[in-house]
């Protein structure tokens, strides 16, 4: 099993590109997993740091976001189609179940 970790610039460019990869299918209106692909995980924005508050409600810090859209994608598949928008993670907010 491949588990690849995708970043995109939103969730239709994300769409448009898992469907024209074969990760996803467009069967009767409705998004199925393309061939060999045994999980896809929406994983979309990311947030590194919380926000802080005071006790009356007022924000301290501001969230922080990793920039993009992420997707997570468990194949049994090489991928002869290339991704370009793969990252490496060092520690995952997501991981598929071995």
């Amino acid at each position: 099993m491949r588990e690849l970790k995708l970043k995109y610039a939103d969730k239709v460019s994300a769409i448009e590109d898992l469907t024209a990869k074969g990760v996803y299918q467009e069967i009767e209106e409705q998004l199925v997993f393309g061939n060999n692909i045994h999980g896809v995980v929406e994983i979309g924005v990311i947030t590194l740091t919380d926000a802080t508050f005071n006790k009356k409600g007022k924000e301290l810090t501001p969230i922080v976001l990793a920039e993009g859209y992420h997707y997570d994608v468990l194949s049994s598949d090489q991928f002869t189609t290339f991704f370009t928008n793969e990252i490496i993670v060092n520690h995952p907010k997501h991981r598929f179940a071995e």
